[in-house]
């Protein structure tokens, strides 16, 4: 499976993007989800939905924010980021895992990645 991801851009504090994450190929992945990096930072989880049952995770510092969304017949991903902060900011990737729900924090049990969209919140 490849993932591609789009819909970054620049915003003012407190406008709102929708990313978007296609996946083309087989996919038989347990879990879709977004990633975000910023410079000098380490990769950190944001959010991630069930492909097969649609329950979904978050990180605390986007919960009541964002919300992750999905399409199976399509094979895409959203990701709708309200109220978004310069904290934000940020270059974030879809991703996918066959792991345990237990797993998906941690970015090294994800197995495949989209090339990144760019997300730049300004105050």
């Amino acid at each position: 499976v490849q993932l591609q991801a789009c819909g970054g851009g620049l915003v003012q504090a407190g406008g709102s993007l929708r990313l978007s994450c296609a996946a083309s190929g087989r996919f038989s992945g347990t879990f879709m989800g977004w990633f975000r990096q910023a410079p000098g930072k380490e990769r950190e989880f944001v959010a991630a939905i069930r492909w097969n049952g649609g329950a979904s995770y978050y990180a605390d510092s986007v919960k009541g924010r964002f919300t992750i969304s999905k399409d199976n017949a399509r094979k895409f991903v959203y990701l709708q980021a309200n109220g978004l902060k310069p904290e934000d900011s940020g270059v974030y990737y879809c991703a996918a895992t066959n792991g345990i729900t237990s797993s998906i924090y941690d970015p090294g049990m994800w197995h495949t990645w989209g090339q990144g969209t760019q997300v730049t919140v300004s105050s």
